[in-house]
C-alpha cells in the first residue's frame, strides 16, 4: 500500500497535474480522499460574493455544468423541488434589475440564474412543512452547488435575494406554482482577488453534545 501524501501548498500543483495518472495507477483511496479534501476546503474557503464582472462571455456549456451541480443536490424525499431559469438575454437582464433587483452591478453578469421552487412538490409528499420548508431547504442546496462549482470553474457568482418576487414572475411569466427564492448573476470577476470577510469564532456557532 502506498503511503499518504502529505499536501502542501509547494505540491499542490503537482498534485492537480498528476491527478488523472494517480488514478489509473489506483492510488490509494485515502490519498485520493485526501485530494479531495484539500481542495473542497480550499474552494468552499475562498469563495467571495463577486459584484462586477468582465466583459466576457460564459459559455452554454459552463451554464450546464453549474445546472447540473444544482440537480446533484440533496432534497427531501428526492422531490427535487426545483427549476432554473438561464438569462443571458441584456434587455431581460436589464429589466429584472430595474423592476425587481435594482443593483446596477447585475448589469454586469454575462447570466443570470434564477432559481424557482417548486413547493408542490414537496407538499404532495410533506405536506405544508414541505412546501414552506423542505422546497426552501432544498433550492437553498442548490444554489450552493452552483457557487461552489462556478468558483471551482474560476467563475463569479453572487446569491442574490433582495428583490421583488411579484415583479420578477411577472418578468420571467413564471408559472403559478413556482417561487423565486434567489438570482444568481454569474460570470468572470472584475477584479483579480477579493478579501476575505470575517467570520464568527468557532466557540460561537457550534454546540457539542457527546463529542
Amino acid at each position: 500500500m502506498n503511503n499518504p501524501i502529505e499536501i502542501s501548498k509547494d505540491n499542490s500543483k503537482e498534485l492537480v497535474r498528476g491527478f488523472a495518472e494517480f488514478r489509473e495507477n489506483q492510488i490509494d483511496e485515502k490519498q485520493i480522499k485526501a485530494i479531495n479534501q484539500f481542495y473542497f476546503n480550499k474552494i468552499s474557503k475562498s469563495r467571495r460574493s463577486i459584484r462586477g464582472y468582465k466583459e466576457k462571455d460564459v459559455t452554454k456549456e459552463q451554464l450546464m455544468t453549474l445546472i447540473e451541480a444544482a440537480q446533484s443536490a440533496p432534497s427531501g424525499g428526492n422531490c427535487q423541488p426545483w427549476h432554473f431559469y438561464v438569462i443571458k438575454d441584456k434587455k431581460i437582464i436589464a429589466e429584472i434589475k430595474e423592476k425587481s433587483c435594482r443593483q446596477d452591478w447585475i448589469l454586469t453578469a454575462a447570466a443570470l440564474i434564477v432559481v424557482c421552487a417548486e413547493g408542490g412538490r414537496s407538499a404532495s409528499r410533506y405536506g405544508d412543512r414541505g412546501r414552506d420548508l423542505y422546497s426552501i431547504q432544498d433550492t437553498a442546496a442548490a444554489v450552493q452547488n452552483i457557487l461552489l462549482c462556478a468558483h471551482s470553474m474560476g467563475l463569479g457568482t453572487c446569491w442574490c435575494g433582495a428583490f421583488d418576487e411579484e415583479k420578477l414572475s411577472e418578468i420571467l411569466n413564471l408559472p403559478e406554482k413556482f417561487r423565486p427564492v434567489a438570482i444568481i448573476p454569474v460570470g468572470y470577476p472584475a477584479n483579480a482577488s477579493y478579501p476575505p470577510q470575517n467570520r464568527r469564532p468557532i466557540e460561537e456557532v457550534v454546540t457539542f453534545i457527546g463529542c
